[in-house]
């Protein structure tokens, strides 16, 4: 563990001259279809924002679990009516979640039995964290024995391949179907790093309910590949939906695709319309200028991001984007936008993770759940695991579930 902390300080402090978003120009607020979003160079980014971040102890004790599901990370939130606006009455929210552990738990310690599913699923009432108002959920088998919803059954498939869950959303010109990225991911050793990610599909689930969500079609999408100059790339590390259906406060029509260039840590994005999401060839790519047709220009857009994030409008103009810094450290970094793809400013590191140090955990993918956030505030989740997982698991299932801060700006 000293040596991973050693190397993230090493590499924060690489980063230090370039955490400034490389210049792109504001993205179409139109709704146009033109290629284009202006040529012009946009101005250096003024961040007037200031932040502070304290634990948000109820929202993590909402994870904290002892019988059936009792740890996980990948946690994406979704708004079931598809709108994230803050604050809504009767607001029903779906909890995504990849390498899912179920058994029971006695005094923090896993009893036999217990095993490892590769995504599973929460279903909370309201927008408190209340523990009776929110259900954890699984699949089984025949046997009534914990199995994934979602495994690699599709054209590009591989033998031995699993699923991990990327962001989604309720599409309103879908019949409000659920779309949810999902990665081809295949093991190369037994170490908890020892994996890589391929290729992205398209998981559409007609009936995103509790009965519903394991029925689905899984549509491959070409997202996962390796890009000429940057090294393997893929999309659905992040969603936002900037229509007027979604609530969004300055919409455009267009729902945005995040993605990143897993080398160097570095924000690519993507969009189309909701209606076409399942046609690719509708699909246009930031290339640093304009929106383009190849996926193969598409250009980093800021750097040192995690592989999981969001992107949150704050009403006036302004995008909060919300990782990681460096995929993994202890720092929780937001950098502040002028549009849906920037330029983003410096990194605000507005929250320090004390699992790290206390406990000796990695922390990682932090992102805000806009949603469940009140005006003015970001909840933002993170996840923990070690360094020798596979064994301290066994020991203590209090090490991996999400944790929760509460980032206000003014």
């Amino acid at each position: 563990m000293k040596n991973i902390c050693f190397l993230t300080a090493v590499l924060l402090l690489a980063f230090k001259g370039c955490h400034r978003g490389k210049t792109a120009d504001r993205a179409s607020g139109s709704g146009e279809t033109s290629e284009t979003s202006g040529t012009h160079e946009a101005p250096p980014l003024q961040d007037t924002l200031t932040f502070t971040a304290e634990p948000a102890p109820e929202w993590t004790s909402l994870m904290e679990r002892t019988s059936g599901w009792f740890g996980a990370d990948g946690i994406f939130s979704i708004p079931l009516d598809g709108c994230e606006e803050q604050l809504a009455a009767n607001k029903k929210t779906l909890f995504i979640f990849s390498d899912t552990y179920i058994g029971e738990v006695v005094d923090g310690v896993p009893l036999p039995g217990h095993v490892m599913v590769n995504n599973s699923t929460a279903w909370m009432n309201g927008l408190s964290p209340d523990k009776e108002a929110i259900s954890f959920e699984y699949n089984t088998n025949a046997n009534d024995q914990p199995v994934s919803y979602f495994t690699p059954d599709n054209e590009i498939s591989e033998e031995g391949e699993y699923f991990w869950l990327g962001d989604g959303f309720i599409n309103h010109e879908k019949n409000n179907a659920l779309y949810l990225f999902a990665y081809h991911v295949h093991k190369t050793g037994p170490d908890v790093f020892d994996f890589e990610q391929t290729d992205v599909v398209l998981l559409k689930i007609r009936a995103p309910t509790p009965g519903g969500i394991s029925d689905h079609e899984q549509i491959p999408t070409g997202l996962g590949f390796v890009h000429p100059e940057h090294g393997r790339v893929y999309f659905g590390s992040g969603v936002f939906v900037n229509t007027e259906k979604a609530c969004a406060p300055d919409p455009d029509g267009f729902v945005y695709i995040y993605g990143i260039m897993d080398g160097t840590k570095s924000l690519i994005a993507a969009r189309t319309r909701p209606g076409q999401i399942e046609d690719f060839g509708t699909w246009r790519f930031w290339d640093g200028k304009e929106w383009v047709q190849d996926h193969k220009k598409v250009a980093p857009i800021t750097t040192a991001v995690s592989n999981e994030l969001s992107v949150s409008p704050t009403g006036d103009g302004r995008y909060l984007l919300t990782f990681t810094v460096l995929g993994l450290s202890d720092k929780i970094g937001i950098r502040v936008g002028e549009s849906p793809v920037g330029p983003f400013g410096e990194i605000h590191e507005v929250y320090t993770c004390p699992e790290y140090a206390e406990k000796d955990l990695l922390t990682y993918n932090a992102k805000a759940h806009y949603h469940l956030s009140r005006p003015g505030e970001l909840l933002v989740s993170y996840n923990t695991i070690s360094l020798n997982f596979w064994d301290d698991i066994q020991k203590d299932a209090t090490i991996y579930h999400p944790r929760f801060i509460r980032v206000r700006y003014r």
